[in-house]
């Protein structure tokens, strides 16, 4: 009975421990919300939680696909065994 409590245990706090792909948004009135004719996006990334490198900010996604005016954004997270290697990018729609 212990071991499988304790399983269960490390099962849930490892939960994404091996991988990751999440995509989510960052809106919170997502039944009105009109994504635009244009798509920006901006990454950063980290290998082994020591070095980090991009510019995962809203305004290098818009600026990378040329939008003024943001409508709508979504973070999507992509991670390999935890803090071995993980790459978080910002998507933004606009005009």
């Amino acid at each position: 009975m212990i071991r499988w409590f304790l399983l269960t245990c490390v099962l849930t706090l490892c939960s994404g421990c091996v991988f990751v792909d999440v995509k989510t948004p960052l809106d919170t009135d997502l039944n009105r919300t009109q994504l635009g004719s244009k798509e920006g996006r901006a990454h950063s990334q980290v290998i082994l939680g020591l070095i980090a490198w991009g510019d995962a900010g809203t305004q290098a996604a818009a600026a990378q696909g040329g939008i003024t005016t943001i409508n709508h954004a979504d973070m999507e997270v992509f991670s390999i065994l935890g803090p071995l290697y993980s790459k978080q990018t910002l998507v933004v729609y606009g005009d």
